[in-house]
């Protein structure tokens, strides 16, 4: 298969373009960077000038779009760019994809459930409205209507895989990183930060994320939604004192707070349908996962010892 993925050197984007290679795809990458793989092409979704050049020069057969601005806190203090890349940049790919007939793998976010409180089924939201709390989660549940909208108008072909609270080896760290990335920096620099008490999250190990991926090329079925997610769901405050515990830390420097605003209070995923379709497995406990990740991030950083 010819694939293209956008934003393919971006956390999950790179060890997924790995796993697609080693399972024999000719895979090409996008992103904003200058990059010296022959099969790279520089390219800002958001641009559709520079997107049509892309496929101007290669046909594909699947295209994974998950070039994005990522997280809340981004969104809210870099929301023109946050709205441009996801909301314009989709657009972009949806309109080559209306013209190309690739199939589509679209990137979405646990985020879009907002403030429901339940367990979060793939239909939950075609069955009751949802509020989402934050910028970053609007663009993605707007992102999901743009995929719909195009398949019922134009019918393209399109899977969507809403990502729960990916953590393990890749991720760099700076503010707007995912909690796991932050707590474990902050935690080897003996640095501050802040955990929500009640949050509680369903936690996915990049490699389980990126396999389950991975799979949908071979088990497409067009308009269906996944949930890609951990099975154990756990508090946000289990997870800063397990990371403590590896690393053989007290809590002195963490600041407790019960809940964040605008961001959802609990994300409890039901993962049976991306077991079933996608044959989607955890292959590593969470304990394991912080270890791996914890030594990943000391290897990086080397003066954390």
């Amino acid at each position: 298969m010819k694939i293209l993925v956008t934003g393919g050197l971006g956390v999950v984007g790179q060890p997924l373009v790995q796993e697609l290679r080693k399972r024999g795809h000719n895979v090409w990458v996008t992103d904003l960077f200058n990059h010296h793989n022959p099969q790279y092409v520089k390219c800002d979704v958001g641009e559709f000038r520079q997107l049509q050049e892309v496929f101007e020069t290669t046909e594909f057969d699947y295209v994974y779009h998950l070039a994005a601005e990522f997280g809340r806190h981004n969104g809210e203090d870099f929301y023109e760019r946050m709205w441009k890349s996801n909301v314009i940049g989709t657009k972009n790919i949806i309109r080559m994809q209306e013209k190309k007939g690739f199939r589509m793998i679209f990137s979405s976010s646990s985020e879009i459930y907002g403030d429901y409180q339940d367990v979060m089924k793939e239909d939950v939201p075609d069955r009751q409205p949802i509020r989402q709390l934050n910028d970053y989660a609007i663009s993605k549940w707007v992102n999901e209507q743009q995929i719909m909208n195009s398949a019922n108008r134009f019918g393209t072909e399109t899977v969507r895989l809403r990502l729960f609270n990916s953590y393990g080896p890749g991720e760099y760290y700076s503010p707007y990183r995912s909690a796991v990335c932050i707590f474990v920096y902050r935690a080897l620099y003996n640095m501050s930060y802040t955990v929500y008490t009640e949050n509680r999250r369903s936690l996915t190990y990049m490699d389980d994320m990126v396999n389950a991926m991975a799979n949908v090329i071979n088990r497409f079925k067009l308009g269906e939604v996944y949930n890609i997610s951990g099975d154990h769901n756990v508090t946000m405050k289990e997870v800063s004192d397990a990371i403590l515990e590896i690393i053989g830390k007290d809590d002195s420097l963490v600041n407790y707070e019960s809940v964040e605003k605008h961001n959802a209070l609990n994300k409890i995923a039901d993962n049976t349908k991306a077991k079933k379709d996608l044959d989607y497995r955890t292959s590593i406990s969470l304990e394991e996962g912080l270890r791996k990740t914890i030594e990943w991030q000391k290897k990086v950083y080397s003066k954390c010892g």
